[in-house]
């Protein structure tokens, strides 16, 4: 379901959106579009945020287990 809303631009902004809007795309089917395409970035941003912050917490783990692994193949 669509709500109707007003969104002021400016008008710079809204000539670029006009240079990609054409047939019969719409300035709201556009916006929409841009609008969704930009959460989709910030939600894998701070997807990547938490899984970095989550290999930093365990990296001191990561490393000893690494050094361990390493240590069996160095004399064979």
């Amino acid at each position: 379901m669509k709500a109707k809303t007003s969104v002021t631009l400016s008008k710079d902004l809204l000539a670029l959106v006009d240079e990609y809007v054409k047939g019969d795309n719409s300035r709201s089917a556009f916006i929409e579009l841009a609008i969704r395409t930009y959460m989709e970035i910030l939600k894998r941003k701070n997807r990547d945020q938490h899984d970095l912050e989550i290999i930093n917490r365990l990296s001191k783990k990561f490393h000893k287990e690494a050094n361990d692994v390493l240590r069996y193949q160095m004399e064979l």
